[in-house]
């Protein structure tokens, strides 16, 4: 299927996955709280439902460190009341595309690999242009959409099978993106750091005629801002001596204007208030959903 047969499709299956008892929608309470650091409105969503859905523990994510027993929710057979449909890059890699079957946000759905990669393994240039031409596919529909993904251990990801997740936003995007195109750039092409934010981060703009681009400009674009990006992780990584061992861990926006890549250290937030401790993904650093939100 081409991408934007795969957005056409998202909104139908969305509604026979409710219906057919496939998905489950969990309704949240939205509060709209300033930050007195940056004067963004940020968006807390909190989804009672799942305040007392037991902690996952954190998944193995090499395939020969999983359990026997332990059920891989994105290998086939799919479950019809789940699946979109199947997208191929034209170098033959294969996707399917599934909606997420605990679902806070209507019509959030995830882009799979068929064959089984890690979820500590980083994005692949196959993997950059499907998941953009899906945002280009949404938009060209009404639809803003990003996609995130949470690589490694401390990530937030809670499924060791490589998958990028996508939500619908309204038309400025997330708060972040809001930041983001307020940096004012001396040199394009380079990767920058929002100066406004209190944790490491590391973004690139993409050229405004990137969505009309050719794929293999397309292409070139978003693999070199990647692999720039994740050098710099990399040496964030490395420069802090607090870090825990192992491969790093960090998580991924991508949106039509930017991509970012934030380094992470701690997989949980404890709220002083009341000590209770959250899982953190790529929507934390949204700025704009927080609280008991899982995937």
């Amino acid at each position: 299927m081409l991408p934007s047969e795969i957005i056409s499709k998202v909104p139908a299956s969305y509604e026979n996955g409710l219906a057919s008892g496939s998905l489950f929608f969990f309704p949240s309470d939205n509060y709209i709280v300033q930050d007195t650091e940056t004067g963004l409105n940020l968006e807390i969503r909190l989804c009672s439902a799942l305040q007392h859905k037991p902690k996952l523990d954190t998944p193995h994510f090499e395939p020969s460190a999983q359990p026997q027993s332990k059920v891989d929710p994105f290998v086939p057979p799919y479950d019809p009341g789940l699946f979109v449909g199947d997208l191929t890059s034209e170098d033959g890699e294969q996707y399917v595309v599934l909606l997420n079957k605990f679902s806070v946000v209507p019509r959030h759905f995830l882009l799979v690999t068929k064959e089984f990669k890690s979820q500590t393994s980083p994005l692949m240039p196959d993997d950059l242009l499907q998941a953009y031409a899906l945002l280009v596919a949404g938009r060209k529909t009404g639809k803003n959409m990003f996609a995130f993904y949470n690589c490694g251990d401390l990530s937030g990801a809670s499924q060791p099978h490589k998958h990028l997740q996508f939500i619908e936003v309204d038309e400025d995007g997330p708060p972040v993106e809001v930041l983001a195109r307020s940096v004012s750039l001396e040199s394009q092409g380079k990767p920058f750091t929002i100066g406004a934010l209190t944790y490491a981060n590391h973004v690139f703009r993409f050229p405004s005629n990137l969505p009309y681009s050719s794929i293999d400009k397309r292409e070139q674009i978003l693999a070199n801002a990647f692999l720039s990006l994740l050098d710099l992780v990399l040496s964030t990584v490395r420069h802090d001596p607090t870090y825990p061992t192992g491969p790093p861990s960090y998580n991924v926006i991508l949106t039509l204007e930017h991509l970012h890549l934030i380094p992470r250290r701690l997989e949980t937030h404890t709220l002083e208030e009341t000590g209770e401790i959250l899982s953190v993904n790529s929507l934390g650093f949204c700025r704009n959903a927080a609280g008991q939100e899982r995937t």
